[in-house]
């Protein structure tokens, strides 16, 4: 009798442990995947900030190279693309457009030397850098937290409470655009 209390008492320790082990791996998850919910949201918050400086940038620039319409429709339209993105996924295709088109409007800048002389087109410029390096630091962030959870996922006995509890991988990271990989040719 006294045996069979003892491995009665020993299975259910056992079982609160796991159980205690299981609700401490799924709030970890959960708190992991808020984490990247909030990191985006940081990410989307900087994305905010550059496509409200684009109509000013756009504006400085029309003033000064009228004949440059298709640079600033494709900007209008990235960020239009940017503004109606829903989801991370949609978001990150939205930025790649802007990050295009802006590259293409600063490239077009340089012909135009008034434009790059003028006051409001520097400043301009040096708060779109700002922005840019913010959104840089909160994609860094953002992509940590995706990949720190996706990497829980698959560690035992994680991956057995991320499937028992329906917690899936997360595939919405921000990437390199493939043609910012190589280095513009400079000539004099």
């Amino acid at each position: 009798m006294k045996t069979g209390m003892i491995i009665l008492a020993a299975l259910g320790f056992a079982v609160v442990l796991g159980g205690c082990q299981f609700v401490g791996t799924r709030n970890k998850l959960a708190r992991e995947k808020e984490g990247i919910a909030a990191q985006f949201s940081q990410v989307d918050a900087d994305l905010q900030r550059r496509a409200d400086l684009i109509p000013n940038l756009v504006e400085t620039v029309k003033g000064y190279a009228k004949e440059e319409t298709q640079v600033m429709e494709s900007l209008a339209n990235a960020r239009s693309a940017m503004i109606n993105a829903k989801t991370p996924s949609e978001k990150i295709a939205a930025n790649d457009q802007v990050s295009s088109a802006l590259g293409r409007l600063l490239v077009v800048s340089e012909n135009y030397p008034n434009l790059k002389a003028n006051e409001n087109f520097k400043q301009l410029q040096y708060t779109l850098e700002g922005t840019e390096n913010r959104i840089l630091q909160s994609r860094r962030v953002y992509n940590e937290s995706v990949q720190q959870y996706n990497a829980d996922l698959v560690v035992f006995p994680a991956n057995i409470v991320a499937s028992l509890s329906g917690f899936q991988r997360e595939d919405a990271y921000f990437k390199t655009d493939p043609a910012a990989r190589n280095a513009p040719k400079v000539q004099f």
